[in-house]
């Protein structure tokens, strides 16, 4: 494959004066509709397939809200001074969010490669940080509204507030894209359908439940509270849980600083990816 210097430069690399900026504008603007063209396309493939995007995760977190915010949260005090039921929806909200950005960013990537018309988005003129941009922006879009229904939901079972609505917004931005990233990720290494299965129902899934999300690190033994620090959704899970409580059991500013280090790295490792044509070519 090309480089990425020879990806959508346009004709007046090489000229001076004003063909040089015409030329440069011209790439732009091409860059700028290819970039619309492939996250519109992205982001109407899960649009006009709500019964497997949206009804899933609504059907599934109306049976958390009943069966642990409800029928447990009667029998269980209050945790860091808020009712149980409002403990638990941030980090279900995380849980949506985050597994939903990755699939999307997982399957369609995997699905691309699988069907082989990937192929017609690596032959555009478009630069391959715009191709990267485009699939990680369309996957956290996705991610970002399962995440605003799950509040919702939570809503018709409680009420919930939003204390904190900079880093409620701040974190739900940083950790859909970083997911998504690694979405991006998954579907260059996955093989076959399994795989994907396996990184989203055998990893992903429990290092959310591990995260804190129906319980406080409080509440356990002090070596098992320190290892549960190794645990990158316990940031994302106290982040979202500062937004919408204002309460968190780790710094929320050291939390979103790293999170997004991490965000802004895999992306760049998914560019990287795209340029050496990984899992993209035989």
């Amino acid at each position: 494959m090309s480089s990425e210097n020879g990806r959508g430069s346009g004709t007046g690399d090489h000229r001076g004066g004003a063909g040089a900026s015409t030329g440069a504008e011209s790439a732009g603007r091409t860059g700028l509709t290819g970039f619309l063209s492939l996250l519109r396309r992205e982001v109407l493939r899960f649009v006009r397939r709500p019964r497997n995007t949206f009804v899933p995760p609504f059907i599934t977190n109306v049976l958390y809200f009943s069966v642990f915010g409800v029928i447990l949260g009667e029998r269980i005090d209050q945790i860091a001074g808020v009712p149980y039921i409002l403990f638990i929806l941030p980090g279900l909200v995380v849980l949506g969010a985050i597994s939903n950005a990755f699939e999307n960013a997982s399957f369609t990537i995997f699905h691309g490669r699988w069907n082989r018309y990937i192929e017609e988005v690596l032959t555009s003129p478009l630069s391959y940080r715009t191709m990267v941009g485009a699939y990680v922006l369309a996957a956290a879009i996705r991610g970002a509204i399962v995440g605003v229904l799950i509040s919702l939901i939570g809503a018709f079972f409680t009420p919930v507030g939003v204390t904190k609505p900079l880093y409620l917004v701040a974190f739900g931005i940083v950790i859909t894209l970083l997911f998504a990233a690694l979405g991006v990720t998954g579907g260059l290494w996955a093989d076959d359908f399994d795989d994907l299965t396996m990184l989203n129902q055998f990893i992903l899934r429990p290092l959310v439940f591990f995260g804190g999300v129906f319980y406080s690190l409080n509440e356990l033994p002090q070596a098992v509270q320190q290892a549960s620090l190794l645990n990158p959704m316990i940031y994302m899970v106290n982040g979202v849980r500062y937004g919408f409580l204002g309460v968190s059991e780790v710094d929320p500013n050291a939390s979103l600083a790293v999170l997004s280090g991490l965000a802004i790295g895999v992306i760049a490792l998914d560019v990287a990816l795209f340029q050496r044509g990984y899992g993209l070519t035989d």
